[in-house]
This record gives structure tokens, C-alpha cells and sequence, in this order.
């Protein structure tokens, strides 16, 4: 069995950015997580220290969030190497992570990185 946890449209405000005015000002960002967890157990338990809590893994990546970087791929290499790190039951992750309306003159949505990493 596969099984994943997920966390959907998270926002966050940052100051994420290679421009000064991005930093000053700061923006929007939107992060996507897909987590490879076996929940088998939690299934049976009912117990959340038999999974993963979303809680957690949230408070990681808002900790990572709040650390200004110039590059979404460097934000993003922080928050897997974290949840690797802090979470071992973790096997895959999936991450989405896209600036809101960034400073380019064009007409978009978001910009952003997608990364796939495996535990190796």
C-alpha cells in the first residue's frame, strides 16, 4: 500500500526573493506537500505518534519560510532537507512551492519550483 499525507494551498508571507524591493516588501507563497508516510499502523492505532502530524510538519516549513533566501530553489532545498532530517518515517516528498504574482511584467498567476526527492 502506498499512502501519502498532504498539505494543499499553504500560504505563506516571505520576503523570498533576488530583487531588493522583494525583500523589503516581501510576498505571497503558496506551497503544495505530497509526504511518502506508511500509515498502516495509524490506521490501526488511532495514535498520531504512529504517522507523521501534519501539525508538525507545518511548523517545520514555517520555520524554514521565515529565513529569507534569494532563490525558491534554495528555500526549497532547506524545507526537504529538514523534514528528511526531523521526520524518518518520511520516504518521499513531493514539494510545489510558488511566488504570487512575482515581479516579472507579465500576466501570471505564480512562478515556482517542483521538486521530487526520495530518501536516500
Amino acid at each position: 500500500m502506498n499512502s501519502y499525507i498532504t498539505l494543499k494551498n499553504v500560504r505563506f508571507f516571505a520576503y523570498h526573493g533576488v530583487g531588493e524591493q522583494e525583500t523589503l516588501v516581501g510576498n505571497e507563497f503558496i506551497l503544495d506537500l505530497r509526504l511518502k508516510v506508511s500509515i498502516e499502523h495509524a490506521m490501526l492505532t488511532d495514535d498520531v505518534t504512529d504517522t507523521v502530524s501534519y501539525a508538525d510538519v507545518y511548523e517545520a516549513v514555517k520555520a524554514e519560510m521565515a529565513i529569507p533566501s534569494k532563490l525558491l530553489e534554495h528555500v526549497s532545498g532547506r524545507i526537504v532537507r529538514r523534514l528528511f532530517h526531523d521526520f524518518p518515517q518520511i520516504e518521499e516528498i513531493n514539494l510545489v512551492l510558488a511566488k504570487r504574482n512575482p515581479p516579472m511584467n507579465a500576466d501570471i498567476e505564480s512562478a515556482g519550483v517542483e521538486l521530487h526527492l526520495v530518501r536516500s
